[in-house]
């Protein structure tokens, strides 16, 4: 698993949609792993969700691997142009960052 911290909140959703698609491949390989560890029961209804669960884990896959680019590329979009309004406008970051913090400060106080 990815536990690098973004730098910059530019790297933020493009670290965000990679840390998901590595949770998620995680995911899919201790399911492989449980399936594994099941194969030796023969009992009907173990025999059962495992014969379901392989099938959903290889639709998963199929759709993983359909939708891994695409999901990477717009990600690599969407930080491009938040650095672009960075660098376009640095105090309008500086305020909306301020706003948001002073947002944020104020629901975890609520807490």
């Amino acid at each position: 698993m990815n536990t690098k911290k973004p730098s910059s909140p530019t790297e933020h959703s493009e670290i965000s949609s990679e840390q998901l698609i590595g949770d998620f491949k995680a995911l899919m390989a201790d399911a492989e792993a449980l399936i594994k560890a099941t194969a030796s029961h023969e009992d009907g209804a173990i025999a059962s969700v495992r014969s379901k669960a392989s099938e959903t884990l290889a639709n998963a896959k199929e759709n993983l691997s359909m939708f891994e680019g695409p999901l990477v590329d717009k990600a690599k979009v969407m930080a491009q142009g938040a650095d672009d309004f960075v660098h376009r406008n640095p105090w309008e970051a500086v305020g909306v960052a301020a706003g948001l913090g002073l947002l944020i400060g104020l629901l975890i106080r609520r807490h």
